[in-house]
């Protein structure tokens, strides 16, 4: 399941990529930064049942070592997999939509 989380909400009116992403870092340094991360990483992948998650960004090269059943990913792949999304195949069943 491929998603884009930044806009959820926060703590005290903020959205999640305030803090998790590079304002984040920012405002909170790198140590607390980290652990926010991976609590948040730990929160929705209970949340969302995942077996496992892949955290990308430019800012997961920070981490030297990463939860359990937690693996880096690359910004690349995030544009391939949501190019995917929107392929259709060729005898695939299309839904029809009909204006009235």
């Amino acid at each position: 399941m491929s998603l884009e989380l930044g806009d959820l909400p926060y703590p005290d009116g903020y959205i999640i990529e305030n803090y998790l992403g590079v304002p984040g870092l920012a405002l909170l340094r790198e140590k607390k930064w980290k652990r926010e991360v991976t609590y948040a990483v730990a929160q929705l992948k209970r949340s969302f049942i995942a077996d496992y998650v892949v955290l990308g960004g430019g800012n997961v090269r920070r981490f030297d070592r990463f939860p359990e059943d937690v693996e880096p990913g690359q910004n690349e792949n995030a544009f391939l997999g949501g190019i995917r999304l929107w392929e259709t195949k060729r005898h695939s069943r299309e839904l029809k939509w009909r204006v009235i």
